[in-house]
């Protein structure tokens, strides 16, 4: 289920404040899309970046995948067990699967991303 505190790209990206941190990490539909997730490719702390433009990949057996930022800002830590161990993207996309934490630049910018029920409407429109 699609958490209703969180914003959402359209290339399936999510973002939230998880105990006072921001934090962006992708939904349970880009998991199930992208099928046997084998690695993921992520920024280390103190990497700058911004809204829209990529800040890393998620490898599966099917295809590699870019993974957007939802918000401009600097890394302040990066989950690197996922790099040892993809499976808590599929378990808890939304929880342990996290992917970055960032100090954002600009926290209005996530007032303008989709909310749960317009990501969800996009999520039907592509099948």
């Amino acid at each position: 289920m699609t958490p209703a505190d969180l914003k959402y790209l359209k290339s399936h990206e999510w973002v939230g404040t998880h105990e006072g941190k921001t934090r962006i990490g992708i939904t349970d539909f880009a998991v199930d899309q992208l099928g046997d997730l084998v690695f993921v490719d992520l920024p280390a702390p103190g990497t700058k970046v911004t809204a829209g433009e990529t800040f890393g990949e998620v490898e599966s057996v099917k295809a590699v995948s870019d993974l957007y930022s939802p918000v401009s800002g600097t890394v302040v830590a990066s989950n690197s067990g996922l790099a040892d161990d993809t499976s808590p993207l599929a378990d808890d996309p939304f929880g342990t699967g996290w992917m970055l934490e960032i100090e954002p630049s600009d926290p209005a910018e996530a007032d303008a991303l989709l909310d749960r029920s317009a990501y969800e409407a996009h999520c039907r429109s592509e099948g």
